[in-house]
């Protein structure tokens, strides 16, 4: 004799097709969502206080999150010695140079390409293909790191010693001097060899340089936009 099996049949369903009841965050009645990511109940005033504190606690994140870097901006600035801040006032110098440099079209102090055949040969290099490059090298010449009329814009392979951009017989040091006649008079060149006139800036004054320069690049780039 053969049993005959008969399906299995739930008087209650595994699921529920309607949204589960919830509690309103706002004014704490029980209510059931129409969709599965409401918050609050239909009451208007509950959705407006509900988006006022999520707002609010998004706002507070911020604000702490850049309270936390700006503390972090402070302690490190508390650490760094005078040779940090010589750099980051070296760089705002430079950076201004360079940025003023090519805002006026120049080309390499040295070898004396323009800036699109410069662009064109050496635009693929990392951190672009111009330097603002030292007449005197801050190495033999420490006084005059900072000195604007020192610092001149270069192309990559200049500011490296390469002699493959060089002007035609001379060495890229050469080409360099013969190239700062040409824009400011031997005289001037001159007058700037001969400066030894020493320079120890103390740490508020390369502060103040930096801030200096920092300015006046943002300022040559708003003009530029």
């Amino acid at each position: 004799m053969t049993l005959k099996r008969t399906p299995l049949q739930r008087k209650t369903p595994l699921t529920s097709g309607s949204q589960r009841r919830k509690r309103c965050p706002s004014c704490r009645v029980m209510f059931t969502p129409t969709r599965a990511a409401q918050a609050v109940c239909g009451e208007i005033e509950c959705a407006i206080a509900h988006g006022q504190s999520e707002r609010g606690r998004a706002i507070a994140g911020k604000s702490l999150a850049e309270v936390e870097r700006r503390e972090i901006k402070v302690r490190k600035e508390a650490l760094k010695s005078r040779a940090d801040h010589m750099k980051d006032a070296e760089k705002a110098v430079r950076d201004y140079r360079r940025t003023y440099e090519l805002s006026i079209g120049s080309g390499c102090i040295s070898c004396g390409e323009s800036q699109e055949s410069i662009l064109a040969a050496q635009g693929w290099k990392t951190g672009g293909a111009f330097d603002a490059g030292h007449f005197l090298g801050k190495g033999a010449r420490p006084e005059l790191r900072l000195v604007p009329s020192n610092i001149w814009l270069q192309c990559k392979s200049c500011n490296s010693g390469s002699s493959k951009f060089a002007r035609k017989g001379e060495t890229v040091s050469q080409g360099f001097r013969a190239g700062l006649i040409a824009r400011i008079g031997l005289d001037a060149v001159e007058a700037l060899e001969a400066d030894h006139m020493p320079r120890k800036e103390t740490v508020e004054q390369l502060k103040a340089i930096t801030a200096e320069y920092r300015a006046k690049t943002r300022e040559l780039k708003r003009a530029a936009a």
